[in-house]
């Protein structure tokens, strides 16, 4: 069966592939939820059909201003308006015999049927079926008027579409149980969400959808991203180029893993994780850097200071490096923005920079749980592709009581290198080693870890200090 596509970005993925076509779907959702434009976008999307806009609520031609703004395609669309006319209010128009259901319903349901049977549409918006209930005290006969037009519908092939404003004094119960699926639209906290509680006859992604309301129309981003084709990078590592390090790995990082490489500021972290992917670039293979932090100027001067030809591996399109401007995406949005990036470009390794700035890059009504739910998902995904993920965290302590992360996410890395400062002979020096790494063995012992003016340099193991991780140092050749 070819599925209808809706026209709306990331809404097919949702519905995986679309809408099963002259089948009826409820599009529910309080004021200002986005219900109208959903259901424009959908007829608009349909460029080489026959579709019809059945309005009970804004006039037609505020309707056609607003798909103008948004630059929907409006001439394949049909519109019939069935609102009140100004000649209601100033002729005061009561029914003192007939009640007005009795009156306006049936001329109204007769209007909706002949345009129907006379344009036989593709694609039908009905916006809203709250208006049309309003008509009918009897829930019975409502229900029973709703199952005979989507019926209808159906015969005359069309997929057809109901906006509903549910409300406590009137829901919509009736029509959801007539329909062949239910869409929600809802508002938490200004941020904007999409779920599907009912889809008859086909799978969907569940959960709760982060939904935007842009200038050129919805976009959804999935909570949950299907696997793309995976990379065989089974058994396959990624290399430092820095001997001493890579021994102190076991041979590298394996490639399609996560690694977080944790320390405080200054210490190195970004300046690690890039000299990774300048190993990458020398075998041919891509990265990208999503900044939340520094711009990526200041990453390329400090590179370029460190003997990392960070502007060849740009120019020669092995790297790219992109700023997150605070507070312009969602959890969810940033998340899909990347799954797109990787899968379009081709992406081998992703570096993160880093959690601090990704927990303060988002609305401050993006739930903490939110963003960590949003970065495993997003991580694993990345994995399950084969492309390896290196995640920078900064902790508060520069020495003292040493913690991984900080962030509650030490369980999604496979690897964790940290980094640190300790005080000897009244100097401040630093230090690498390695906390977890689960598909291989590795070195137990601290070294000393530099950066100079030909690069990242690791020392010999720091057998004779102890105490490091702690700031109570004691040099055990001075014990004995």
């Amino acid at each position: 069966m070819n599925l209808i596509k809706t026209g709306i970005k990331g809404l097919d993925n949702i519905l995986k592939g679309g809408l099963q076509p002259n089948r009826s779907y409820l599009v529910r959702g309080g004021p200002g939820s986005g219900k109208t434009t959903l259901g424009l976008q959908f007829l608009a999307s349909g460029e080489n059909e026959n579709n019809l806009f059945i309005s009970l609520g804004e006039s037609v031609d505020k309707i056609k201003l607003d798909a103008e703004k948004r630059n929907f395609n409006t001439r394949k669309i049909n519109f019939l308006e069935l609102t009140p006319s100004s000649d209601y209010f100033r002729n005061d128009e009561e029914y003192n015999i007939f009640s007005s259901q009795e009156v306006e319903k049936s001329p109204l349901i007769k209007k909706i049927v002949a345009e129907i049977d006379s344009l036989k549409p593709d694609r039908i918006f009905l916006d809203s079926v709250t208006y049309l209930s309003y008509l009918n005290d009897d829930k019975f006969q409502f229900r029973k008027e709703m199952l005979s037009l989507i019926k209808f519908a159906a015969e005359e092939k069309a997929t057809f579409l109901i906006a509903s404003e549910s409300t406590i004094d009137n829901p919509d119960y009736d029509v959801q149980f007539v329909v062949d699926g239910v869409l929600n639209l809802s508002r938490e906290n200004d941020e904007r969400y999409f779920n599907i509680s009912k889809l008859r006859g086909s799978s969907y992604l569940s959960g709760k959808h982060s939904l935007k309301l842009k200038d050129d129309g919805i976009h959804i981003y999935p909570n949950m991203i299907p696997c793309a084709e995976k990379k065989d990078v089974k058994n396959k590592k990624l290399v430092s180029g820095v001997p001493s390090l890579d021994k102190l790995l076991n041979g590298g990082i394996e490639k399609g893993t996560i690694t977080i490489i944790s320390g405080p500021t200054g210490v190195g972290k970004t300046t690690l994780g890039v000299q990774y992917m300048k190993e990458a670039a020398g075998r041919g293979e891509k990265s990208v850097i999503y900044t939340f932090e520094e711009s990526p100027d200041t990453i390329i001067k400090r590179c370029e200071g460190i003997n990392i030809p960070i502007t060849d591996m740009i120019e020669n399109s092995f790297l790219e490096i992109e700023a997150i401007n605070p507070l312009k995406y969602s959890p969810a949005e940033f998340l899909n923005k990347v799954k797109r990036q990787v899968e379009e470009r081709k992406i081998d390794v992703v570096l993160i920079d880093s959690l601090s700035g990704y927990k303060m890059a988002f609305p401050e009504n993006s739930s903490d749980n939110e963003k960590i739910r949003q970065l495993h998902i997003l991580n694993k995904y990345l994995s399950k592709i084969g492309v390896t993920v290196i995640i920078v965290n900064e902790v508060t302590n520069i020495i003292g009581d040493f913690k991984a992360t900080g962030f509650g996410i030490s369980y999604l890395a496979d690897n964790i290198i940290i980094l640190n400062y300790y005080e000897y002979c009244s100097q401040l020096k630093k230090t690498i080693g390695v906390l977890k790494k689960r598909l291989s063995n590795f070195e137990r012992y601290l070294r000393e870890f530099k950066i100079g003016k030909y690069g990242i340099e690791v020392g010999d193991p720091l057998t004779e200090l102890q105490g490091m991780l702690t700031g109570n140092i004691v040099n055990i050749d001075n014990v004995k």
